[in-house]
């Protein structure tokens, strides 16, 4: 078993933290198994070493190391490069394609990022990791492939969890053997160390003298907090090894090359509204819209009532508990309008055949009429109006009570029929 100075000089990691080298001593371990490994860590720590040195020291090395960013993937073609295809599968896919576990069959396939996986993505994943089945997007073939699977990722996956993005099974399947990789701010004193290797490497790279650091940029570089870690690290060490003329470099200078807030990375922010919030709403979208179709249902049935009935009093009578739920606390004489106009609204040519009752007739100065005998509306009405009016010797309120309708819409059909 090589030590693990020799690990770090083969694969050219640079630092002597206490962190680092168990977080290495941890990789020559699980090495010669076949055991799931979860490297965690910040974005820009080197978590791609890792998977790199398992691999080289297993039994595997021979075979196919592929790496997979994850997060790089569209989810609708995800599974494709994953699994393979069948021909015919989707449109596009003009031939059959072997994926990433049936090409590195035998090797070791480093899956970066991987909360990033859609939840139908991690179902099949699941499926390799317990039994090393999978099938091909468009085929029913089951297919079996040998691959050691070691997974990264900069997320707090006990969040994604609860979130219900990430199954709480392959977390547990993928994160046999966890490797944490510790952020450059707890690794001090190799961040200098750090710093004068990328020099030498643009240096030689660019064919110019190697820059240093004064004691008091040195004492800058170690008290900034380097949220991209070892990436951003090596950013600035590239740009003042090619800007500045002067290759000492003073701790003013540095600090030109540092962003003054402690990071200028995308971050994720949380917003105000987490995605239940936006679940919550949506439900409530959805009742609000199930009962306005309610209502309308409700309302069609009304308006038939007052097509086939075309006195108000009964269809109020009959329908009391659904004009409560339509017009809720309005004031009676407005509801009073909203039924007469809802009666007087149907068109003229509209003609009702009026059915034989044994009941006695409300209006009892209204014309026998036949069977067969069809009445307009209008003239009905307003033979009805200029009756009630001579018998109350035009009193409105009187003629109006009678009528069964407000005063307010007894007016209004005075003016409209110039009586």
């Amino acid at each position: 078993m090589e030590s693990v100075q020799a690990i770090k000089q083969r694969f050219g990691i640079i630092g002597n933290s206490d962190t680092l080298n168990r977080a290495i001593e941890k990789a020559i371990q699980v090495a010669p198994t076949d055991i799931s490994v979860l490297v965690t860590g910040e974005s820009g720590v080197g978590k791609e070493s890792i998977p790199k040195i398992i691999h080289q020291l297993s039994h595997r090395k021979h075979n196919k190391y592929i790496a997979v960013n994850c997060g790089a993937i569209p989810e609708g073609t995800i599974d494709s490069e994953l699994f393979g295809h069948e021909k015919g599968s989707f449109t596009g896919a003009s031939q059959t394609r072997e994926g990433y576990f049936e090409v590195a069959d035998g090797g070791t396939i480093f899956l970066d990022e991987v909360g990033e996986l859609p939840l139908t993505t991690q179902v099949r994943l699941l499926r390799v990791l317990e039994n090393g089945e999978f099938l091909k997007v468009g085929s029913s073939k089951v297919q079996k492939t040998n691959v050691r699977i070691v997974a990264a990722t900069n997320a707090n996956m006990f969040q994604s969890i609860e979130k219900g993005t990430f199954r709480e099974d392959l977390y547990y399947r993928l994160s046999t053997v966890d490797i944490h990789l510790p952020p450059l701010r707890e690794r001090q004193e190799d961040i200098h160390l750090l710093f004068r290797k990328f020099a030498s490497d643009f240096a030689l790279k660019y064919k110019m003298p190697t820059v240093k650091l004064s004691d008091a940029a040195v004492q800058v570089l170690l008290k900034h907090r380097w949220s991209g870690n070892i990436r951003q690290l090596r950013n600035i060490a590239e740009q003042i090894s090619v800007l500045e003329h002067n290759r000492t470099i003073s701790a003013e200078a540095l600090k030109a090359y540092l962003p003054t807030s402690g990071s200028n990375l995308p971050a994720v922010i949380k917003t105000s509204k987490s995605e239940s919030d936006f679940s919550s709403e949506r439900e409530i979208l959805y009742k609000v819209l199930f009962d306005m179709k309610s209502d309308l249902n409700d309302l069609k049935k009304l308006t038939l009532e007052l097509m086939k009935n075309g006195n108000t009093k009964d269809v109020e009578k009959n329908n009391e508990g659904l004009i409560q739920k339509i017009y809720g606390n309005d004031d009676e004489e407005d509801y009073e309008e909203d039924l007469d106009d809802d009666v007087l609204s149907i068109p003229e040519q509209t003609t009702l055949t009026p059915e034989i009752s044994n009941k006695p007739d409300k209006y009892h100065f209204a014309e026998e009429i036949e069977e067969e005998e069809t009445l307009s509306l209008h003239d009905k009405e307003l033979e009805l109006i200029k009756k009630s009016l001579e018998r109350h010797d035009g009193k409105r309120k009187l003629a109006a009570a009678e009528l069964g309708i407000s005063e307010r819409t007894l007016y209004r059909k005075i003016k409209q029929y110039d009586l």
